[in-house]
């Protein structure tokens, strides 16, 4: 049986020109998620160390944003066929094919990490292991932004993403997990895409101590 990293990969390798297309322009007209991105940015580079991994980073067009915010930016994603659209569209930055939870980065390297929405087809017991390569990566100060469904309930949903099934997660408990791998959360946003599944996009915004 294929692995769900085997799922996801081939998912997306087969929808490259269509999600590029739906999603490299879709911050324009989503100011909350595109003013975390830039306070994102903004505390970064307070901490001196501009360099941030954009991780599950699709067509580049968030690690263009972040290099465009003054950030030593490089891209990663499962998608090899993600990778080469990236490069393509973005010749002068780093894009790498990589997994989330085989980061290949030194220890306490970053002052950054974006995560938009590319954790959301990790499985739920698979989460605390990827989250915990998310703060090995970091220095201390560094800072984590990780964007995902939110629900209202007690336990995570799966439920059929357009590309490959996904969970959504219930806020306080994501958070948890943040806490469990090392990490302080100190800031959250939560707003209602009013979408047919009534979740909310969420955004965390965390620091390693």
């Amino acid at each position: 049986m294929l692995s769900h990293q085997d799922e996801t990969r081939a998912a997306y390798d087969g929808v490259v020109d269509l999600y590029a297309s739906m999603f490299t322009s879709q911050l324009e007209t989503r100011p909350f998620a595109r003013n975390m991105i830039v306070t994102f940015a903004e505390f970064v580079r307070a901490t001196g160390n501009l360099r941030v991994a954009d991780v599950g980073c699709g067509p580049g067009h968030l690690t263009a944003m972040l290099h465009d915010l003054g950030l030593d930016a490089f891209g990663l994603d499962l998608s090899p066929a993600m990778v080469d659209h990236a490069r393509r569209a973005h010749p002068a930055l780093r894009f790498d094919e990589a997994r989330m939870e085989a980061l290949p980065v030194e220890d306490g390297a970053l002052g950054g990490v974006l995560a938009h929405y590319s954790i959301i087809h990790t499985p739920p017991g698979e989460l605390p292991a990827l989250l915990a390569e998310q703060v090995r990566v970091l220095a201390p100060g560094g800072l984590l932004l990780v964007s995902f469904f939110g629900t209202e309930g007690p336990e995570p949903v799966r439920f059929d993403h357009k590309v490959t099934p996904a969970y959504s997660w219930p806020v306080d408990r994501f958070a948890g997990l943040l806490a469990a791998a090392g990490l302080v959360a100190f800031a959250r946003l939560l707003h209602d895409p009013a979408s047919e599944r009534g979740f909310l996009d969420t955004h965390l915004l965390a620091r390693r101590p």
